[in-house]
């Protein structure tokens, strides 16, 4: 592709290089590279089932350890909620109190959404807000008929000039009420990392948010502050980054040439969660817990959560402590055909690593650099529930080019689903991804990992976007838990649905995980 002086000094503004970005065009031009699911992850095929004492004794491995080792928590914020409320923003495009009654437009749409939300009204931490909105632009609410209560509350929801929810980041949305006291995801991840976090202080939290939304971030933390150190006990410490501009991608038009926006200038696009993999990599802890901002809960349910967060960073650090005295033996010692094969079982058994066919008939000198190798990579333990229907990726056997199979978060954009033998092993998975991940990112000597060496960088993705009304080739950088960490060594646990609690609707607020008892 030629490019003028011009957008040469853009894409090297933009920190990136002529070259890479031809890379990123030959991507769309090659089309998407689809996995290759061998079959689905299941208990006793890739997915650990730990008995009720081994939980037990994982947990307290970890609580015996976590003072002498650095934990953070990474978690990616920089989403915004709008999308928890598609069903308010049709409803505010489609109805009119004046000319129809609430019912006749449920019933004519076949709503489910609106309904329940309507009659759990007062359920919803944000209930009390709505109504001195209201009451402070002089609207009689209580003296309004239902169809016009139910138009007026969305509206002064979402309106820009009045609340504007929907341009709220999703962590900074009232997602909890405890008496008089409203809750964000932002704060319960606070809440929560003071169950598994270091005793040594302070406690460390890693945000990655919109750059733009960095002062309100600031802001909430003041608030919360001092209640969130009474009620724990502990002291914090907050990071926040964004999403590098470097990680940014091309965008192409549906004929794949350049897009340009009005101006002249090339389009460049975020390129999705997997760009957060710088960020992840700039943290030293020796153990960091990754989760979704909108998977949280309401304290009476913490402790159950926080018990298999431990679980994970148990099974963590006993699987580390292995792997490095296995790299150390590997390293210092003169060991046996028997001790290398013993390494080889520890490989394939406990890390899921597919031993090459052809090892037997290595030297003995390059069993030990191959061994070394798979040994010395970043650690992923990944809670795995069980599959209900959420939308999303989950765990599978996949085989690459050269026929090795390892295990892998698959998205189901990854999959081609015009294969039917592919469509059907997607289909029968029993677990699901719930981004519930303890990782270790430091090799044997403390060193942390170039996380950018262990990823698959033909699983991105290509979706189709709009800009100003016109079609816009998109993308996404290989996902930070899928292709990000496809050469990763990793572990897939089973853990129970109730550690999953994600608010992808405003609807699910109603669940009993994120109300009071």
């Amino acid at each position: 592709m030629k490019f003028t002086k011009k957008d040469i000094e853009q894409i090297k503004d933009y920190g990136l290089t002529e070259k890479l970005v031809n890379q990123q065009i030959s991507q769309f031009n090659d089309g998407i590279y689809y996995s290759n699911i061998h079959s689905a992850a299941t208990v006793g095929d890739g997915i650990l089932e730990i008995s009720y004492l081994e939980v037990d004794n994982y947990v307290k491995f970890f609580e015996t350890k976590r003072d002498e080792i650095s934990v953070i928590k990474f978690i990616p914020a920089s989403g915004a909620a709008t999308r928890m409320f598609k069903f308010l923003f049709d409803f505010l495009k489609e109805y009119n109190p004046r000319l129809q009654s609430l019912n006749a437009y449920i019933n004519r749409n076949a709503l489910r959404d609106l309904p329940l939300f309507l009659i759990a009204l007062e359920k919803f931490p944000f209930y009390s807000t709505v109504l001195k909105e209201l009451e402070k632009t002089g609207v009689d609410y209580a003296n309004l008929n239902p169809n016009q209560k139910a138009y007026v509350f969305v509206k002064a929801m979402l309106e820009e000039n009045q609340l504007n929810f929907g341009s709220y980041p999703k962590g900074l949305f009232p997602f909890h009420k405890y008496n008089n006291d409203i809750s964000t995801a932002f704060e319960e991840h606070l809440f929560e990392m003071a169950f598994y976090g270091s005793r040594k202080k302070p406690l460390k939290v890693h945000f990655t948010i919109s750059e733009k939304h960095k002062d309100k971030f600031t802001k909430e933390f003041k608030r919360i502050e001092e209640r969130v150190e009474k009620i724990t006990g502990f002291s914090y410490e907050i990071l926040f980054s964004y999403q590098h501009q470097s990680t940014d991608t091309i965008a192409l038009t549906k004929e794949n040439e350049l897009f340009r926006n009005e101006d002249g200038i090339l389009y460049f696009r975020p390129s999705g969660h997997g760009a957060l993999l710088k960020n992840l990599n700039t943290n030293e802890a020796d153990v960091i817990f990754i989760n979704n901002i909108d998977n949280v809960v309401v304290k009476d349910y913490k402790h159950e959560v926080a018990k298999y967060k431990k679980l994970l960073a148990g099974i963590l650090l006993k699987t580390k402590s292995s792997v490095f005295t296995h790299i150390k033996s590997l390293k210092n010692k003169e060991l046996t055909e028997e001790d290398l094969n013993t390494i080889g079982d520890f490989l394939s058994n406990d890390l899921n690593f597919s031993i090459s066919e052809e090892f037997e008939k290595y030297s003995h000198k390059y069993k030990i650099e191959y061994l070394i190798e798979a040994l010395n990579r970043p650690i992923r333990v990944c809670g795995m529930v069980k599959n209900e229907g959420e939308p999303g990726g989950g765990p599978f056997w996949v085989k690459d080019e050269s026929g090795r199979l390892s295990l892998q978060i698959v998205e189901s954009a990854q999959v081609d689903k015009k294969n039917k033998e592919q469509k059907r092993i997607l289909a029968n998975a029993t677990h699901f991804n719930p981004v519930d991940i303890v990782c270790s990112i430091k090799d044997y000597e403390g060193n942390i990992f170039d996380l950018q060496k262990y990823v698959n960088h033909k699983a991105a993705f290509i979706t189709m976007k709009t800009k100003v009304g016109k079609d816009v080739k998109a993308l996404e950088i290989p996902g930070l838990w899928n292709g990000s960490m496809a050469y990763w060594n990793s572990i897939f646990v089973e853990v129970p649905v109730s550690t999953f609690n994600p608010v992808k609707t405003v609807n699910d607020l109603l669940k009993p995980s994120h109300q009071l008892s």
